[in-house]
């Protein structure tokens, strides 16, 4: 039985499907179809992978993301490994960390590589190309996977197949293109012998490693030394900063594929395998909509939606109601901080608005009005000159760090359950319809003491209410 781990890479920010996806929060955390967030659908598609011995799945993922993956893993009854780049590489890099920590046991594990932010709707299918290229990777073979195209797509790379390597459809790899414009895309259709590049693999930790050495041997000395420097904190993985500032930025394609697809000797066979699965990259709002359910107009309606006389039209509300009238081919999505109103084929643009509000200096593009830390999460619902009201709910069990402000002072209103207030050196309980105060520069700490989510209301004032006005003196979360 073969040994296999999923590797989930998620350093993708989505910006171009914004106003769902932030910088801060982006769209594998995000729940787009299903219950399951992207991330999570990805975990679960291999579970019950037959002819295999799963392991743990590792995420490789920002800093900026542990807290919310390791709680979404947790709400699966998944334990898992979660690797922290200090910065982001591409893919090739992230792959390499992978490998190294596959293989810190002395195993030689096979890997699955799969992008965090994919759809896939047929699992069973997808299950039975995995088997066949973890066969093939045994033998030493790195594998992707090609989707089986239906129609002249510009917006993805394309793998070509060679000399076919038995009945079961895998064949050598060819070559990899980049993105085509139309008339080569057409071309690549009716030639047959193209797939749209998947972004998914299957090869063993020492197979990359030895072929990252070959290829591109600057990547995989920063991140053995970067591997050499980490520590372990629990569930996550942390590699040394300072030499992984050094690794050079490439995917997995540019470093290895291409370069296999070449026929250089030195390097392993390049393997492609056809996949007929429901696949989707949900890069833009566009490629959601194709993937969705739709009514007999072809429109899809999530949240306190009406849609009359529309056609082809894609609306989502978060909160408030949205109501289209006579629209077609329109993208219409609503938060409570932002609303996108795009024509659908101009969706591949949105990533222009983002670039705009990052110009501009707006929250808008990185945050949610609502933020997730790893204590729970506070709402921003109101802010005026001078003033800042937010709804905070703090788990169970959890506190925020031991800290001050120079800029504001705070009031805290407990609406639900019991809230534990350390102020300078005192400590007391604060129970519901109770508030207490929070002058500015005071030292000051807030726990939840109880079984139940703690929710408050807290208003602040003052000259400066920036996040960044946070000096912390202890946190469980070592931030």
């Amino acid at each position: 039985m073969y040994s296999l781990i999923p590797v989930v890479l998620s350093g993708g920010s989505g910006t171009r499907l914004w106003p769902l996806s932030r910088e801060k929060y982006p769209k594998q955390l995000l729940s787009l179809i299903g219950d399951d967030s992207l991330l999570q659908a990805t975990v679960r598609r291999v579970e019950g992978l037959a002819g295999v011995k799963l392991g743990a799945p590792m995420i490789v993922c920002n800093e900026e993301y542990r807290f919310v993956i390791a709680e979404q893993l947790r709400l699966m009854g998944q334990q898992g490994t979660i690797l922290l780049e200090p910065f982001g590489r591409n893919t090739a890099p992230a792959l390499t960390l992978a490998a190294l920590a596959a293989m810190r046991d002395g195993d030689d594990p096979i890997l699955l590589v799969m992008p965090s932010d994919h759809v896939i709707l047929d699992t069973p299918a997808f299950q039975a190309v995995v088997r066949q290229g973890v066969a093939l990777a045994d033998a030493g073979s790195v594998v992707t996977f090609g989707v089986t195209p239906d129609s002249p797509q510009t917006g993805y790379g394309y793998i070509q197949s060679g000399v076919a390597l038995g009945d079961g459809g895998a064949s050598v790899i060819a070559r990899f293109v980049e993105k085509p414009d139309q008339a080569t895309a057409q071309a690549y259709l009716d030639d047959g012998s193209y797939f749209w590049n998947s972004g998914l693999f299957v090869v063993r930790a020492s197979v990359w490693l030895s072929a990252i050495q070959i290829c591109h041997a600057d990547i995989l000395t920063t991140c053995r030394a970067a591997w050499e420097q980490g520590t372990a904190e629990g569930d996550f993985l942390r590699v040394g900063q300072d030499a992984f500032a050094a690794c050079p930025k490439d995917s997995i394609d540019y470093a290895v594929m291409e370069r296999i697809a070449a026929g250089d000797g030195a390097l392993p066979t390049g393997v492609v395998i056809p996949l007929s699965a429901g696949w989707s990259d949900v890069g833009a709002w566009d490629a959601l909509w194709e993937v969705l359910p739709k009514n007999d107009e072809g429109n899809v309606a999530q949240g306190d939606v009406v849609l009359l006389d529309c056609r082809n039209t894609l609306a989502m509300s978060e909160g408030r109601l949205l109501a289209c009238l006579g629209v077609e081919d329109m993208i219409v999505v609503e938060t409570p901080d932002a609303v996108l109103v795009a024509h659908r084929s101009r969706t591949q643009e949105v990533k222009r608005i983002v670039d705009h509000l990052k110009r501009e200096g707006r929250a808008e593009g990185q945050l949610h009005r609502k933020v997730f830390r790893p204590w729970g999460s506070y709402d921003g619902v109101d802010v005026g000159e001078r003033f800042l009201v937010k709804r905070i709910i703090v788990k169970p069990g959890a506190s925020l760090s031991l800290q001050m402000h120079h800029h504001r002072a705070e009031h805290w209103i407990v609406v639900r359950g019991t809230a534990k207030v350390t102020r300078d050196e005192t400590s007391y309980l604060v129970s519901e319809n109770e508030s207490t105060f929070i002058p500015l520069g005071t030292k000051h700490r807030l726990e939840n003491p109880g079984r139940l989510p703690l929710e408050m209301i807290e208003v602040q004032s003052g000259s400066y209410l920036g996040e960044d006005d946070i000096v912390r003196f202890d946190d469980v979360y070592g931030r």
